[in-house]
């Protein structure tokens, strides 16, 4: 990152079509896999009716957005074809926004699926690939949404191989990240449609998740909102020892943590438990602010 960029508050409103998402404190996106291989929780909900049923009970426990997926980012994921990735996408996409009236965020670096949820009524893109295939920056730029870029090298399924880096993680995102804002604007995309993710667990060792978490803060000197997905990650697997149905605990404090420095989207499986550990972590952070 540049010395000279100055810190700055990100936006307190993001304009996701016709839902305004507040962002003065943190909020929940609640994940929706539709994928039959995703690490976690794969299967569970690629029907329509339970993805439906899914996101309603996400929706209740107090998720912002329902952030859906129609492809495994796992490492060592199979990528899927277009067509099967608006398969899955698509019927979903439409449900939740006619049914549930839902803020919807979709999972996807393809401009082709980009293009069909914008028009059935989608309020966020969420690319780990942080709009760098073909095409991708200037449906972006059209949509007029709100747009998430993560920082990933390689892809999923050799991501892991790619984590011997010169320089300090933390800096390797920041650098990527600047690169992709001015990518972003030159395309036509407004500063203030950016979200900033980290990407903890893609192309970073355990140590480099930990440090990033540790320094998350620095990434506060874009003056952008920040998003973190740490839920049920092999990182908490591999500091604690255990598998994923037991990882809630751990994805909980790493939560609080990414709030604490300046987290204000996180991005869950268990919506209901996280809810309630950023709220209370959220008010003990503003017992200054308050007094």
């Amino acid at each position: 990152m540049t010395p000279s960029m100055k810190s700055r508050a990100p936006d307190a409103t993001l304009s996701c079509g016709r839902h305004r998402l507040d962002i003065s404190y943190p909020r929940v996106m609640g994940i929706l896999n539709v994928t039959p291989d995703s690490f976690s929780d794969g299967g569970n909900f690629d029907g329509l009716d339970a993805a439906l049923r899914h996101a309603e009970a996400m929706l209740a426990q107090g998720a912002a957005v329902i952030d859906i997926g129609g492809e495994s980012t796992r490492p060592g994921a199979a990528e899927v074809t277009q067509q099967q990735e608006l398969d899955r996408v698509v019927p979903v996409v439409e449900a939740l926004v006619r049914e549930l009236d839902a803020l919807v965020s979709v999972d996807t670096s393809s401009p082709a699926v980009m293009r069909e949820v914008i028009g059935r009524g989608a309020g966020m893109i969420n690319d780990v690939r942080a709009l760098r295939r073909p095409g991708a920056l200037e449906v972006a730029a059209a949509s007029g949404l709100p747009v998430c870029l993560m920082h990933m090298v390689g892809e999923p399924g050799d991501m892991q191989a790619a984590t011997d880096y010169a320089e300090p993680i933390e800096q390797v995102v920041a650098n990527f990240l600047e690169a992709r804002i001015a990518d972003c604007e030159k395309a036509g995309i407004r500063r203030e449609r950016l979200i900033l993710d980290p990407g903890f667990g893609f192309a970073k060792t355990v140590g480099q998740n930990l440090r990033l978490l540790n320094r998350l803060n620095n990434l506060n000197d874009f003056g952008l909102p920040l998003l973190a997905g740490m839920s049920r990650k092999s990182m908490i697997g591999k500091v604690l020892d255990r598998p994923v149905e037991e990882r809630l605990p751990g994805g909980l404090a790493l939560a609080s943590l990414a709030v604490e420095r300046g987290a204000r989207l996180l991005r869950v499986h268990d919506v209901g438990p996280s809810v309630d550990a950023i709220n209370m972590t959220w008010a003990v952070l503003q017992e200054d602010a308050d007094r």
